[in-house]
């Protein structure tokens, strides 16, 4: 592709400026530089076409033929870009980015986002997993949710929406044939390790080693292995909620708070439409969301 040879940018545009505003003085207060500065870029201009493009005296400056060709091109193509910015930008504002914790994603927030396109038709949202901390100066988000006792990122809008609960899930067939959690295979997730340790803190109550122990990459994976009826896993309520209203797991020892949190993070400043939108719409979906059962009324099987 041939290379362009245009003049630069910052003069054609003190140019069309003043040719569509008929001074130098209206043109410098729209560019937000001075008389002088519009008058160098029109005479660099000038210099570039090797052709006069104003005439008359310095007071009242007139455009000569070739400067009247040259500004009706120029607004033909300004007012060409400048509505194709308004669009992208009217895209943009009516888009959300956010960066989710990955089973969140999948197990509470997905399910529900029919109602939040229902309410709000106008706008689209894209879901990125990431479990990292968020820095939305440099990652192209507008929002991101994680899961954390304290606010994971500084510099940011932290709205905690969701507490978290947690306690052990079983397939109702491993309970039913008379063994608690002491003769039942017990599952782990690799990048949380010591979930089970953590619940025992929460919870007081103290499990003997499992008979066997099963690891899995996910927690999604994790919770499909529970419902197999491989072992007796741990996780969230939130994850779980609809999976015990169903009967596809049982909770045999109810549900412990932790001292996690679930927060929607923002960018500092106003969010733009779709973001706050989105927030307003996220605290309703948490505040209606079911409670877990307390721990004691759901009793151990065995």
């Amino acid at each position: 592709m041939a290379r362009r040879t245009l003049p630069p940018l910052g003069a054609l545009r003190a140019f069309e400026a003043f040719a569509r505003l008929g001074q130098m003085t209206l043109a410098a207060d729209e560019l937000c530089v001075t008389h002088g500065a519009v008058s160098r870029q029109i005479r660099s201009l000038e210099r570039d076409t090797g052709l006069r493009l104003t005439e008359g005296p310095r007071h009242k400056l007139r455009l000569t033929d070739a400067g009247q060709r040259l500004a009706a091109s120029l607004s033909s193509s300004f007012d060409q870009l400048e509505r194709c910015f308004v669009e992208l930008k009217s895209a943009a504002e009516h888009e959300l980015r956010l960066s989710c914790v990955g089973t969140f994603a999948i197990r509470w927030l997905i399910p529900r986002l029919p109602s939040f396109h229902a309410r709000h038709p106008e706008f689209r949202v894209k879901v990125t997993e990431s479990f990292a901390p968020v820095d939305f100066a440099r990652q192209p988000f507008d929002a991101a949710i994680r899961l954390a006792e304290h606010v994971p990122s500084h510099g940011v809008e932290a709205l905690p929406f969701l507490e978290n609960f947690h306690g052990p899930v079983v397939a109702p067939a491993l309970l039913a044939a008379g063994g608690g959690l002491d003769t039942i295979p017990r599952l782990h997730t690799r990048p949380h390790l010591s979930a089970w340790a953590e619940w025992e803190a929460h919870s007081g109550v103290r499990l003997p080693h499992a008979p066997v122990d099963r690891e899995f990459e996910h927690l999604f994976y994790m919770l499909e292995a529970a419902a197999a009826g491989l072992g007796a896993g741990l996780s969230p309520w939130i994850y779980v909620a609809g999976d015990i209203a169903t009967g596809r797991l049982a909770a045999p020892y109810g549900f412990v708070p932790t001292p996690a949190r679930f927060f929607l993070l923002l960018p500092p400043g106003a969010p733009k439409s779709a973001a706050a939108a989105f927030r307003d719409w996220l605290v309703e979906e948490a505040a209606a969301a079911p409670a877990p059962p307390a721990p004691g009324l759901l009793q151990p099987a065995g």
